[in-house]
């Protein structure tokens, strides 16, 4: 005889608390906390530290790279454009 070879698959609720944000959704995860629901149920609570309620690229708030800022520090390293307009050769 086979042992179940899956894992328990059921409801859990997860909760972004930097956004206050929760859904139900199904998964695998196990948790000691419980809450209850909308629907009055009481279900498994996973905390997470980001969802797509706080993620920067999912709420528009992503960094931009500062590319003057990089072409500064490559300026400032390797030497500036003004000096490496003569032509791209040695002494004229």
């Amino acid at each position: 005889m086979q042992q179940d070879k899956h894992p328990d698959y059921h409801p859990v609720v997860f909760r972004d608390r930097s956004a206050g944000y929760a859904f139900l959704t199904r998964s695998t995860a196990a948790s000691d906390q419980t809450i209850e629901w909308d629907d009055g149920e009481t279900y498994p609570v996973v905390d997470v530290e980001i969802s797509s309620e706080s993620h920067p690229f999912y709420t528009g708030k992503a960094r931009t790279v500062d590319s003057e800022g990089r072409v500064a520090r490559f300026e400032r390293r390797y030497g500036g454009a003004a000096q490496d307009s003569g032509g791209g050769g040695g002494p004229a």
